[in-house]
């Protein structure tokens, strides 16, 4: 039993690979494109994260003939008519990383009020066979975007994302309660019956 994440960095799938063994897949061997240094390079170029999330899934489902899961995800920030969206990871241009991607957030919803910064995470999950694709799911996660970045824990934009209930960022509260209930989660968690039984048949 065998599945190989669509992606190269590395903390997204330590991530993915904690919530599918939360879900019960403990003996599911999990692997990551960095297992696969010829795989062809995928453009993310579809309009949407489920666009994206099927392209990954499919394309390297036929070259590696194995069982993918192709993932996509990002912020959405009602204020900035769900900006960065799809351009999450390359939000600051060509200095982008987490850090100027998360300056950038904060520069431009700088004079808002908290009550103004409302955003959400979204997650697009897709599962593809050699055959082609196997089915597509997405997870949702609301939240406000903070003042300062706070926290330690995750990546991306953790240190900004609050989490009403707990008045903490994802950063702050780190993995045992992200994994809970994060649009990852949800998306995967969409996913746990067809994987089930995939595995079982």
């Amino acid at each position: 039993m065998e599945l190989v994440v669509a992606t190269k960095n590395k903390k997204k799938f330590k991530e993915i690979k904690q919530i599918i063994r939360n879900l019960g897949f403990k003996k599911v061997k999990i692997f990551s494109l960095l297992d696969y240094p010829k795989i062809p390079k995928i453009v993310e170029d579809g309009r949407s994260f489920k666009d994206n999330a099927i392209k990954k899934a499919v394309k390297i489902a036929k070259f590696t003939g194995k069982l993918i899961l192709g993932e996509d995800s990002g912020l959405e920030v009602e204020a900035l008519n769900d900006r960065p969206g799809i351009y999450s990871a390359r939000f600051a241009g060509r200095n982008k990383n987490d850090l100027n991607n998360n300056l950038k957030l904060l520069r431009l919803l700088k004079d808002l009020p908290l009550n103004k910064r409302k955003a959400r995470y979204v997650c697009a999950v897709a599962l593809a066979n050699k055959d082609g694709l196997v089915a597509v799911r997405e997870g949702f996660c609301n939240g406000l975007i903070g003042f300062r970045m706070q926290g330690k824990y995750g990546f991306g934009y953790d240190p900004l994302f609050i989490i009403p209930k707990y008045k903490k960022t994802f950063a702050q509260l780190g993995p045992t309660i992200k994994h809970k209930m994060s649009h990852r989660f949800k998306a995967l968690k969409k996913l746990k019956n067809i994987l089930k039984n995939y595995f079982e048949n």
